[in-house]
């Protein structure tokens, strides 16, 4: 019989904020599947961390680039050993942090596997920028609320924010100049800036000037209120 392959919600990187579904999915695999760089995994972190069975854990490197030629190569190669695995009998899980299905590079797996007759199933988590508003204790979605990928420009802020909505944008590095250029122009807005969400290095802020003059890192994100007139 063939095995199965479930994608595994981590949550943003505070263990304890990873559903109990999620768990039994990963104590019930044979084998765990989680990202990272040759320095340094999340997921292995948080791993770590549960009563899960390291031994089954096996880290893959996903080249970080905003060309993704090479992480996708990796990818496929990743793909065509976990149909073997399937083939055999093998139950895979495959991590992913946040929730696997908001913005997750891991959905590119994901379409190769169906694409190969291999579907898999998914655990829901919880998103970055939902751990993000309770940081802070925002009600993020008491106004109209937009979520874009780090691609934005300081056009598409401008007229999103002035149109009354409330904007979360993922993965800031892949657009720093655009976010600093719209800040330079539109200082009357709510800035909420976090880095590293539910790990012992988060932080979140405010400081207008602070956020214009930082290089943002690859885990980072924002939420961008309107100013009051606009809400």
């Amino acid at each position: 019989m063939k095995g199965k392959i479930v994608g595994v919600s981590l949550g943003p990187g505070e263990p304890e904020l990873i559903t109990l579904k999620a768990l039994k999915a990963l104590q019930g695999a044979d084998i765990i599947y989680c990202p990272g760089t040759q320095t340094k995994s999340r997921s292995r972190d948080i791993l770590q961390a549960l009563p899960v069975n390291m031994e089954r854990v096996r880290l893959f490197h996903v080249p970080m680039s905003k060309d993704r030629t090479f992480a996708n190569q990796a990818y496929d190669a990743l793909c065509t050993e976990i149909a073997s695995l399937v083939a055999t009998g093998k139950n895979v899980a495959i991590t992913a942090e946040g929730d696997s299905g908001f913005y997750s590079s891991v959905n590119y797996m994901f379409d190769k596997l169906a694409s190969m007759n291999l579907p898999v199933t998914t655990v829901a988590g919880v998103p970055a920028f939902i751990a993000a508003g309770a940081i802070s204790g925002l009600h993020i979605v008491k106004q109209k609320l937009v979520v874009l990928p780090g691609t934005t420009t300081a056009e598409e802020l401008d007229a999103l924010l002035s149109n009354g909505h409330v904007v979360v944008i993922m993965k800031l590095s892949q657009c720093t100049e655009e976010i600093h250029r719209f800040m330079q122009k539109s200082p009357c807005h709510e800035y909420h800036y976090y880095e590293n969400v539910g790990t012992s290095d988060e932080l979140h802020t405010t400081a207008y000037n602070d956020i214009t003059r930082k290089d943002f890192p690859y885990f980072s994100l924002m939420i961008i209120r309107p100013c009051k007139q606009l809400a």
